[in-house]
């Protein structure tokens, strides 16, 4: 078993490389926070709860050699709504479409039910190189980390998949993310940049910033309507009759729950935490595009969305 724990020398004059990598794992095994830490930049959302991952968000890792797209997928589950069944066809249609697979597994917590379910799943897809990744480093210690890095060598030689790299990371304490893409980039065809230079992700912007409302709004409800929250950015408008140098973005988001009895946890007493979901995402909007923004949030209905495949439709799923 090698597990690698410092980088290799590249040869000098190694040809240009550019493709695809996926991190694949069940919910909340730090699959985003990888994302973001490799690009550097917040590019997809992190929550502390499982499934906020709903779209296929690229971060884009650029070397002066390489060119790395990250697609980060929903967390692979038994599904038992529509939606669950529609984001596990998102993972595997993914999976197909990759030159790498990145399979996380954190390091805190015994390989499961959940992570054996997917190793199956990997060890059907021939042709693709799988890398192990042991996320959460962070948590443990050296002992429980070496018992998990044999776990992950023994499900491999069980199922028959061949780890191509075993790399532990932590995303939180920036340990081994580099380690990490330079295990990556070699495994990649060659060819040239796929995306011009100073492009992080190629998510609409509309998606991500209706992912950072999303993310706001869970802030604090998250024991209480985990997966009830859906975020669709109807307009964004620039203001008319603003002089030049003092733009301002209208942008107007309409934030659906399932009940209606969900409304008023949303809204909050007096609407304070709506405020409040509008004044942190505006910030991180403001960040996104560089421009002052109005944001216009509203809360609205939409019965049983996750099992009714005409909203899903509508919600962007």
């Amino acid at each position: 078993m090698s597990v690698r724990t410092q980088s290799s020398e590249q040869p000098a004059e190694a040809a240009h490389r550019a493709g695809f990598a996926c991190f694949v794992g069940r919910p909340n095994a730090g699959k985003s926070t990888l994302t973001n830490a490799l690009v550097g930049q917040k590019v997809a959302i992190t929550a502390n709860q499982p499934q906020t991952t709903r779209h296929t968000v690229r971060g884009i890792v650029h070397r002066p050699d390489a060119q790395l797209i990250l697609v980060d997928t929903p967390g692979l589950h038994k599904p038992r709504t529509l939606l669950g069944e529609r984001l596990n066809d998102v993972v595997r249609t993914t999976w197909a479409e990759v030159d790498v697979i990145g399979f996380c597994l954190p390091a805190n917590e015994k390989i499961g039910p959940g992570d054996r379910f997917i190793a199956k799943e990997l060890a059907g897809i021939r042709k693709t190189p799988k890398v192990a990744i042991v996320t959460k480093t962070d948590l443990v210690d050296s002992k429980t980390l070496a018992e998990q890095l044999i776990a992950i060598d023994q499900l491999g030689k069980e199922l028959g998949i061949e780890w191509a790299e075993i790399v532990p990371v932590s995303a939180v304490g920036s340990k081994q993310v580099d380690l990490l893409a330079d295990l990556l980039i070699p495994l990649m065809p060659e060819g040239p940049a796929l995306y011009p230079e100073g492009d992080l992700t190629d998510e609409p912007e509309q998606v991500m910033i209706a992912e950072l409302i999303r993310e706001a709004a869970l802030e604090g409800v998250r024991d209480e309507l985990p997966h009830s929250i859906a975020v669709v950015v109807e307009e964004m408008l620039p203001r008319e009759d603003r002089p030049a140098d003092r733009p301002l973005l209208d942008i107007h988001a309409n934030v659906y729950i399932e009940r209606p009895s969900q409304k008023g946890i949303i809204i909050g007493p007096k609407g304070k935490r709506l405020k409040d979901v509008g004044i942190k995402s505006r910030k991180q909007i403001e960040a996104l595009l560089g421009t002052p923004v109005f944001l216009d949030l509203h809360v609205k209905v939409a019965k049983d969305w996750q099992r009714d495949p005409k909203q899903l439709r509508k919600l962007g799923f």
